[in-house]
């Protein structure tokens, strides 16, 4: 005599469920990887536009974008400083102190991804500033270039990404 109010899932119901939840992780954990590092990357464009803003805003007191060059900071790539064990670079008293990033108003107060360095050239009339990181820590790190310059008194930037997948 069978039982018909057996309530359970076969193996085939199983097998099936299991089946679609590999393919969904198989689809969203590389779409997830991707969104995580487009939202890392964010970070060196806000930084960038903030030192445009601040070059911008020099050259239009003093018709000059500001003259000092900075050293790449920090100096040490931050998969090495591993701040907080989070891949990051540590916030270290004294590390935006120097004039030339005073110059530009730069700094940041809580743990980064990327080195900054900025150099003016033409005499005050042209500059360039880079932001480089490895953001996944495997040895390929990734630049994004800002450019500015000033024509016949109007100042631009451009802004220059990494090409996609490139890290």
């Amino acid at each position: 005599m069978s039982n018909k109010n057996n309530k359970g899932f076969t193996l085939i119901e199983l097998m099936i469920v299991v089946a679609i939840v590999g393919i969904l992780a198989a689809i969203a954990v590389p779409m997830f990887m991707d969104a995580i590092k487009r939202s890392r990357n964010t970070e060196a464009q806000l930084q960038l536009n903030k030192i445009s803003k601040r070059a911008t805003e020099e050259y239009h007191t003093n018709s000059t974008f500001p003259l000092g060059a900075t050293v790449l900071t920090p100096a040490t790539d931050c998969c090495t400083q591993n701040a907080g064990g989070k891949r990051r670079c540590a916030i270290v008293p004294g590390l935006w102190d120097a004039a030339e990033w005073q110059a530009l108003d730069f700094s940041l107060t809580k743990e980064f991804l990327f080195q900054y360095s900025y150099t003016p050239s033409g005499g005050g009339t042209a500059y360039q500033a880079l932001a480089i990181g490895d953001l996944d820590c495997d040895g390929t790190a990734i630049t994004f270039q800002l450019d500015g310059a000033a024509s016949s008194g109007t100042p631009t930037a451009t802004l220059i990404e990494p090409p996609r997948g490139s890290d």
